[in-house]
């Protein structure tokens, strides 16, 4: 009997002192359950946000900002890593992903990018035709966020940008973290609110209080009223009630699940809380696509176009591409931590 009261408060107290275990830059996210995907009032959430499902989850650390400049620079720096959109292009590992009989493009564009955004003149007819304000820059990267003629220089407290999924894996792995999945980063951007849209509540009016969305006529005007164009240093608007800075906007963030557009469907069937969930495997019903979950929201969504910056929007994308607007955070777990 004392030994099991010993042992109940021993793990009570283990469980307590994780807070403040936290390492550097990190807070602990206790262990709970709750409501994953669209509440009921959420005007603007798509099917695949729905219907939503009980989750319960272990406790985990998390990074309170997105990974900077600086951290990802130390990272480079000490390994010498080259991301994706630095490396020079194979061609042949290129055309695998394109129609058959796709022609080899010139050697002058077959050179090392990633996607930029530019603005539009005049109102877009079609805000599907995301190729009006994508541009595919070449020398565009985490160091040139515009292309060759931009720099961090001044921006070494911003989100880095540019990041394809592998690049985000190859830092986690360096820093002893992973990616979060989307169940954990969903739980964690919701800080124990429940029923609410965003990550303050439900009221729209404020939203360029607390994220760097995209303020006035999207792709064309952006009125700053939240102080930033594009990207913004981390913590510049007030964290959740879990201490979490930018869950909403400034860039978009990895996760490691699969995209699945009948996740929730499939998971909302379990009349118990679903422990853990993560979609391990890619969409079976088309394997060519290779896509992963990302969530938050960017300095680009705009409720005319892009509405993520709310706690249960999801994107899906391409783990072979990348974006100014796409980047990470990571988490770890207290035995990850303890092969430290």
């Amino acid at each position: 009997m004392i030994c099991i009261c010993f042992f109940v408060f021993f793990s009570c107290k283990r469980d307590k002192d994780h807070s403040k275990a936290a390492p550097f830059g990190m807070v602990w996210i206790p262990e709970g359950t709750f409501v994953q995907g669209a509440v009921s009032h959420d005007a603007m959430a798509l099917p695949r946000e729905r219907p939503n499902f009980k989750v319960k989850l272990d406790g985990f650390f998390m990074d309170v900002s997105e990974v900077t400049n600086a951290q990802f620079s130390k990272f480079v720096e000490e390994t010498g890593y080259v991301t994706l959109a630095e490396r020079p292009i194979d061609w042949d590992e290129m055309k695998k992903e394109l129609p058959k009989g796709t022609p080899k493009p010139e050697d002058s564009l077959l050179q090392p990018g990633s996607l930029t955004f530019k603005k539009t003149i005049g109102q877009q007819p079609n805000l599907r035709d995301v190729s009006r304000w994508w541009n595919w820059t070449l020398g565009a990267n985490w160091r040139h966020p515009q292309g060759p003629k931009s720099s961090i220089e001044d921006k070494k407290d911003h989100p880095v940008g540019h990041m394809a999924y592998e690049d985000a894996v190859a830092y986690c792995k360096w820093a002893n973290r992973r990616l979060p999945t989307e169940a954990e980063w969903e739980y964690a951007a919701r800080g124990n609110q429940k029923d609410v849209v965003y990550l303050w509540g439900n009221d729209q009016s404020i939203l360029s209080k607390n994220a760097n969305t995209w303020n006035g006529n999207f792709p064309m005007d952006n009125t700053e009223k939240d102080g930033y164009e594009r990207s913004a240093p981390v913590r510049q608007y007030a964290p959740n009630p879990f201490g979490l800075y930018d869950m909403a906007g400034n860039v978009w963030e990895w996760t490691s699940d699969w995209y699945d557009e009948s996740r929730n469907h499939k998971l909302a069937a379990n009349e118990s809380p679903v422990e853990n969930p993560q979609v391990k495997d890619p969409n079976p019903y088309n394997p060519s696509i290779q896509e992963k979950v990302i969530k938050g929201g960017s300095f680009l969504c705009n409720a005319s176009y892009c509405s993520s910056y709310r706690i249960s929007s999801k994107m899906n994308s391409s783990i072979n591409s990348s974006a100014e607007h796409i980047g990470f955070r990571t988490v770890a777990t207290p035995n990850m931590l303890q092969k430290e």
